[in-house]
């Protein structure tokens, strides 16, 4: 299935995408409302209220308030070359926060405090039932499905101190969707085995296959339920590939009218272009 939080005339809904391009009506006002239910996957299956024609709605982000936004820095091993570190021996987390995210086609909002706004494509885990300690087994069924997430960051903000989140988490910058889809619809099921990528303005800055990855996304469901309890619509975004912007000699970064797509085969395409506030 393939499961999106659209935006309506009479407010965002819950809606699953139909094999005619169309969204049907779940019944729920967002898709992390629809994941709190024990039974979610038998809702989202069943025919659903009214339809919409893909065009004529609008894409909120794919859980519009998550209450966990929890980030991988240096997961993928060509990225990690390029930024002249080692191999982690444990995974390396941080935190956004909801007001960071805007929905699939919405403009990047680039804060004038910064001059150095880059780009990140990543694989996105959302969590679909609630799991602690878990093993691989329950790690793998607490996934609900993937999305994809472009973690835009102030490379200014994040190098003032040796702690990431002022220049993770800025208002308005976190481009996620299109839509959920589900572990049955992608190769290698809950460890997807897809390719990711990156442009800015028509030129690929990033493409890698999700075999690159140091820990994949069941370890990270172990891994983080270890800390704390993971919830419904919680989302886990998985790292990303070699090509930032930040990496690059001279370094590059997004401008005004920079258009950024992201893209992972067999979830969706984000299309996003950066606005000076």
């Amino acid at each position: 299935m393939k499961l999106a939080t659209i935006r309506t005339p009479e407010g965002t809904r819950a809606a699953r995408l139909t094999d005619r391009n169309a969204y049907v009506d779940l019944g729920f006002s967002d898709l992390g409302r629809l994941l709190a239910q024990e039974d979610w996957r038998v809702l989202a299956a069943e025919d659903g209220g009214r339809a919409y024609p893909a065009d004529a709605v609008g894409l909120a982000p794919v859980v519009p308030r998550p209450g966990k936004v929890l980030c991988v820095g240096l997961n993928y091993r060509n990225h990690i070359l390029e930024m002249g570190r080692d191999l982690p021996e444990h995974p390396t987390l941080f935190a956004k926060f909801a007001e960071a995210l805007i929905g699939a086609h919405d403009d990047i909002d680039l804060a004038p405090e910064s001059d150095a706004v880059d780009w990140e494509a990543e694989l996105t885990v959302v969590i679909g039932r609630t799991v602690r300690r878990a093993d691989e087994r329950e790690a793998a069924e607490a996934i609900a499905g993937f999305t994809v997430m472009n973690d835009v960051t102030m490379r200014d903000w994040q190098s003032r101190t040796t702690e990431w989140l002022q220049g993770k988490t800025f208002e308005g910058t976190t481009p996620l969707g299109p839509v959920l889809v589900t572990p049955d619809e992608l190769p290698g099921g809950f460890n997807p085995a897809v390719t990711l990528s990156a442009s800015v303005d028509g030129a690929t800055v990033q493409k890698a296959d999700t075999s690159d990855l140091v820990f994949c996304p069941v370890d990270l469901v172990r891994y983080a339920s270890t800390i704390m309890t993971l919830r419904p619509g919680d989302i886990i975004a998985t790292g990303t590939p070699g090509g930032v912007g930040h990496a690059r000699k001279p370094a590059r970064y997004l401008t005004d009218g920079s258009t950024l797509v992201t893209e992972i085969e067999g979830i969706g395409r984000l299309k996003n272009v950066a606005r000076a506030s």
